[in-house]
């Protein structure tokens, strides 16, 4: 009887190690090898699972730095954070990206989206241009280096709204001095505008009105101060009432 109590146990236990060994050789993500890994974050992207793709791409490149992978994963992984809607990671990758392989036939591709990531960052009018202005620097480099690649047929497009958008915000300082009655700094924006967005002819030709008209006030304004200044206001005659 003991015997077959002791068998019994063995049995147990070897079913038991066997079941632990059949869970520990389940089926396991295919992430062990760059291959895999690329893969992986390519499906993510697919299924717009960003946060996993950008988990993929990154452990491709920290885990496998010199493997031909790498430099495609790189860029998806800049799209990965594109598409994510986190664009100052997207440029910094990007950026790192075409450091380290200027010469990469990606380049091109690389170049217009970190235009386009800094384009997507805009948010108002109201607040300074900075990104388009940046913006447009990428985009001008296409055109310039990279004339014939895909992406130069679309930079020029860009480039207006970029320009577009530079020169409404610098109207809309120069209409908020009209309206405050200040005429001199509404002068000086608005000619800056007409002298410096003739490619935008519309709103070129609107800034170089509303600076002949901001002039005339401002000197009818400098002149109403000069003459109260030599004979004084017309109030002062009834001081004494």
């Amino acid at each position: 009887m003991n015997r077959i109590i002791l068998y019994g146990f063995l049995i147990v236990c070897l079913m038991a190690q066997a079941g632990c060994a059949w869970f520990q050789r389940g089926p396991q993500p295919l992430e062990d090898t760059p291959q895999e890994l690329a893969q992986a974050g390519m499906d993510a992207m697919e299924q717009e699972r960003y946060r996993r793709a950008i988990e993929h791409f990154s452990a491709l490149k920290d885990r496998f730095p010199f493997s031909p992978h790498t430099p495609q994963a790189e860029v998806a992984l800049g799209d990965a954070y594109f598409k994510s809607g986190n664009y100052d990671a997207a440029i910094t990758v990007f950026n790192d990206f075409a450091e380290m392989h200027p010469r990469h036939e990606l380049i091109p591709y690389v170049l217009f989206r970190t235009g386009l990531a800094h384009y997507n960052k805009f948010a108002s009018i109201d607040r300074p241009q900075r990104n388009m202005e940046q913006a447009i620097e990428y985009f001008r480099r296409i055109k310039e280096a990279y004339p014939d690649s895909d992406y130069a047929a679309y930079v020029d497009y860009y480039i207006m709204q970029c320009r577009t958008r530079m020169a409404e915000h610098e109207l809309q300082i120069a209409d908020f001095y009209w309206r405050t009655q200040r005429y001199g700094s509404a002068w000086h924006r608005y000619e800056h505008v007409s002298e410096n967005f003739t490619d935008l002819p519309e709103i070129a030709e609107y800034a170089r009105q509303r600076a002949k008209s901001s002039y005339f006030k401002h000197l009818e304004a400098k002149s109403q101060e000069k003459r109260a200044a030599e004979h004084g206001s017309w109030r002062d005659w009834f001081d004494w009432l």
